[in-house]
């Protein structure tokens, strides 16, 4: 179903056929002159056919529906049939139609066009003599069961057969026309349009005489209609039959036709009808068919001419660009043709220039252009081909245009009649003049090889196929003392008295059985052996025998080639030795050693390892060719198994080495190793061996844990002893502001003391004594709060009043070491919440580091303090000239301190301050000298509620 819905047609086009369906209905029923007798034509039949004959068939149930509706209305318009007899008569129809269109889909090739006479009769045949049968039928029951028209089925069936088969023959045609050639142009010159107009004036006043009884008979109409068929072929035919149908109707139903008349004569005049207008489409439609064969038949004898005349041109264009000189000759061997390559090449502008009075032409061509040693060899030829008729190859120099003389190779055939005589010779030659200096310049190779093959740092032999040799070159003839003439003895073949003269007695025996093995089976020889020299010192040769074969496969001779590797034998001796003494010393040394491929899969153990795996792997003789991940399973620390193996498997990937310390199993429990992997790599840096070795490091490890924990009891020692130091630092903090405090209180005592009592001083110094008490608590506070790790309420304040109250706090400690303090704040510094004590702080204990660290020489002591706005952070600079920071990695790590007296916990509660702002604390080298410490403040941090 959603094939036949996706082949649905356009809806215009349905609407068409249903309304030009609709007009033949129409045009039917003003025809159906004969009282009480159905329709004469029934033109629906032809477009029905041809519709479906066009559409693809999953569109016909659209068709049919359509054919349908169409039919229906029409005879609520004209016919007035009980409308189950018109379903019936419908069904006639559609069957006539789909037969017949799958009928001629079936016997004409698609597209159907009605081009060539058998589908013009094979569509007379089964469109309009076929498939009229099934409607007939049907349709002459339905008039006589229902009893329309007082119609009999015998007497209805003929007229309504004649009258379908007539609808398809006119109407079909030009349906198919017009189907095909509905987007086309009429391709028509002046001329044939200017004939179709004078033939069109011709056909409408010979039918209009005719059909109106002036002339004595309709046929004479069949001659225009013909010259429409063989001039304009099936478009002219069907328009034509169209106009004839159109003005018979016209003139039928009018009563001016000859084929109307009384109610007695009615009846045979539209069987005349029917059959005038069957037998006009039948001859228009094979005349056409037969003129479209003609002009079919004409162009191809054009097209075939053409080629012919074609091919003659490529032929003889052939001919004269093929790489060879082409001549012919008459039976008595003149010469009668030469092609232009030939001419061009021995200069001859006409053949007709070589005749000579009294001498042949043959002859003068070989005298003047045959070389001088060749002329008598190919005259000889020639008088015995003529004499007997058989070809002759030869080859002969040829002179050249130039007066080269160049070898040629020729050949002649000789064309024979059907009686079997000779009617012409034809020869060709190519140029072989390369060729031939090839063969001589190999013949001059060959020469070269010899004296190779003697000269070449081998032994160098051949044998029979049988084994017998019958070739030694010299430098093995002077290596054995003897040649291949010298093997012939009485009763012993000459392998059997090589092999007993020259091959070693203990390599004697495989040789022979070896070599004989390869004989039988031609297998390639290959086998090393001892030699014995002429001086009877045995030396190891490696041979190596091919055979040759001919095209059939058959062994011809046999080939061999002696090595003399006496030396590479010794040297393979001594690397034998060496590589068991590196062995013994691999397997002796107190270390775990193993290989890998590049892909990471182990191919070597050392005995020490293989030994270790039998004694903690009871399975290992069952692991076959072990794996890494299962090796690792059973050997190291489920703890440590993982890592050694990402490990591992990234080394593989990567190419990198690596060193890894985990816990290896050993039969009293896991133990400490370091194990070392590194790759072995080519000249292109691909890897191509893993090397790995393992050390026990167990005692070490143990050493160095007992060592560690050691440390960490003398940390711990060293930081209880500096809580002394801490007090005292934190004394200093508080000292000044408790100084002031007593300073204070000793005034105000004396002021309330004196007489009479000051109390206006002694109010202004207890405001004093409030001030500094407050101080001390919030250094006091600050200290808790850093320690406790909370934090305190932060106020949004510019930099500059704290780095000024910073700078009054140390003002005279920098005068006292004699350092300069210099301040240099932006102008767009934004509002910063921050803790105004613990920044403070920070900035004091960055200044005094910086005073002390240029304590040890500074030429001039100056602390810049720099501040900026960058981006969405102020940054602050402590910049000094001291002498640097040694250590800019470790200066902030707690207890770490370069001071003498330091405990190394000052930059470390400065970072924690910084960082709990969410800023950051970092040095830098100045150079040449002294360092800068930078610290940023998050513009965006909100004061903590």
């Amino acid at each position: 179903m959603s094939r036949v819905w996706s082949h649905r047609p356009q809806f215009l086009h349905l609407g068409l056929f249903i309304s030009a369906y609709i007009l033949g209905c129409g045009f039917a029923q003003s025809l159906a002159i004969i009282p009480g007798t159905g329709i004469s034509i029934w033109p629906p039949s032809g477009l029905f056919i041809a519709t479906l004959v066009f559409a693809s068939r999953y569109s016909w149930p659209w068709w049919v529906l359509g054919a349908c509706v169409a039919e229906l209305f029409s005879n609520f318009l004209w016919f007035h049939t009980p409308l189950p007899a018109a379903f019936l008569i419908f069904a006639g129809n559609a069957l006539e139609a789909v037969a017949g269109a799958w009928l001629v889909n079936q016997t004409c090739k698609r597209p159907v066009r009605l081009e060539t006479l058998r589908d013009v009769l094979a569509f007379v045949a089964l469109a309009a003599g076929v498939a009229p049968v099934a409607s007939a039928t049907v349709g002459s029951a339905a008039l006589a069961w229902f009893g329309i028209q007082s119609q009999t089925f015998a007497t209805a069936w003929p007229l309504w057969w004649i009258g379908d088969a007539t609808g398809v023959l006119i109407v079909a045609p030009l349906a198919l026309v017009v189907f095909q050639n509905w987007r086309g142009k009429a391709q028509l010159s002046a001329a044939r349009w200017m004939e179709a107009c004078v033939l069109g004036l011709i056909f409408l006043g010979i039918a209009a005489l005719s059909l109106s009884g002036y002339l004595p008979f309709a046929y004479i109409i069949m001659p225009p209609l013909l010259w429409a068929a063989v001039r304009f072929e099936f478009r002219g035919a069907a328009v034509a039959l169209t106009v004839l149908a159109l003005i018979t109707a016209v003139f039928t139903i009018s009563g001016a036709s000859q084929f109307a008349g009384d109610p007695e004569s009615q009846k045979h005049n539209q069987i005349m009808l029917q059959l005038f207008l069957a037998i006009s489409a039948f001859s228009a439609l094979v005349v056409a068919a037969i003129s479209r064969q003609h002009q079919a038949a004409v162009l191809t004898l054009r097209q075939s001419v053409e080629t012919l005349r074609e091919r003659e041109r490529e032929l003889s264009l052939l001919v004269e660009m093929i790489p060879a000189h082409i001549a012919r000759m008459a039976p008595n061997g003149e010469p009668t043709f030469f092609s232009k390559r030939t001419t061009d090449y021995i200069g001859l502008n006409d053949i007709a220039g070589w005749d000579k009075p009294g001498t042949s032409r043959l002859a003068t061509v070989v005298a003047a252009a045959v070389h001088p040693d060749d002329g008598p060899r190919m005259r000889e030829w020639l008088s015995r081909s003529l004499a007997t008729g058989e070809p002759y190859p030869i080859r002969y120099r040829l002179r050249r245009a130039d007066g080269v003389y160049r070898w040629r190779e020729g050949r002649a055939e000789p064309l024979r009649n059907q009686s079997g005589a000779i009617v012409q010779w034809y020869t060709a030659s190519i140029d072989i003049d390369d060729e031939v200096r090839a063969q001589e310049a190999l013949r001059d190779r060959e020469r070269e090889l010899s004296q190779l093959v003697d000269m070449v740092p081998s032994h160098v032999w051949r044998l029979t196929p049988d084994g017998e040799p019958t070739f030694f070159n010299k430098r093995m003839v002077d290596f054995l003392g003897l040649d291949v003439t010298d093997l012939d003895k009485q009763g012993i073949g000459r392998l059997a008295a090589m092999i007993a003269a020259t091959v070693h007695p203990d390599d004697a025996a495989a040789f022979g059985d070896t070599l004989s093995h390869c004989l039988a089976t031609g297998e390639r020889f290959s086998m090393r052996y001892r030699l014995r020299r002429a001086d009877g010192v045995y030396h190891w040769m490696s041979s190596r025998a091919e055979p040759m074969r001919d095209h059939a496969g058959l062994i011809v001779q046999w080939y061999g080639l002696c090595h003399d590797i006496d030396d590479q034998m010794q040297a393979e001796e001594a690397l034998r030795r060496s590589e068991l003494q590196l062995q013994q010393m691999i397997d002796a040394v107190p270390v775990r050693i193993w290989s890998a491929v590049p892909t990471g899969g182990p191919v070597y153990f050392n005995k020490r390892y293989q030994d270790h795996f039998r004694a903690v792997i009871a399975n290992f003789e069952t692991l076959g060719e072990p794996r890494i991940e299962e090796l690792l399973q059973e050997l190291v620390h489920p703890e440590d198994a993982p890592e050694v193996l990402r490990t591992l498997l990234s080394c593989f990937e990567t190419g990198g080495g690596s060193a890894m310390r985990f816990r290896w199993r050993e039969t009293d429990g896991y133990r400490w190793a370091e194990c070392r992997v590194e790759p072995r790599r080519d000249e292109d840096g691909a890897v191509v061996q893993w090397y790995g070795v393992s050390l026990d490091i167990d005692e070490e490890v143990r050493a160095q844990e007992a060592l560690r924990q050691a440390s960490d009891k003398l940390a711990q020692a060293t930081q209880a002893a500096s809580l002394a130091e801490l007090s005292a630092s934190i004394a200093h903090e508080v000292n000044q502001p408790l100084a002031a405090i007593v300073a204070n209180s000793h005034a105000c005592h004396r002021w309330l003391g004196a007489v009479p009592p000051n109390v206006e001083r002694a109010k202004i110094t207890a405001e004093r004594i409030i001030r500094d008490a407050n101080s001390a608590a919030d250094v006091v506070g600050r200290i808790r709060a850093l320690f406790k790790q909370s934090t305190e309420t932060r106020t949004n304040a510019t930099l500059s009043s704290v780095i000024a109250e910073a700078r009054d706090l140390v003002t005279e400690e920098a005068m006292r070491r004699g350092v300069r303090i210099s301040v240099d704040v932006g102008s767009d510094i934004p509002l910063v919440a921050f803790d105004r004590v613990q920044i403070q702080q920070v900035l004091v204990n960055l200044i005094r580091n910086g005073m002390e660290a240029m304590d040890s020489g500074a030429d001039d002591g100056v602390i810049s303090i720099r501040v900026r706005h960058i981006g969405d952070v102020v940054q602050t600079e402590v910049r000094d000239r001291g002498r640097g920071v040694e250590f800019p990695d470790r200066i902030f790590e707690p207890f770490f301190t370069t001071k003498e007296q330091g405990m190394g916990m000052g930059l470390a509660i400065c970072r924690s301050i910084i960082e709990s702002h969410s800023g950051h604390l970092w040095v830098e080298k100045n150079e040449p000298r002294g360092a800068t410490f930078i610290f940023t403040l998050p513009i965006e941090a909100k004061a903590a509620s």
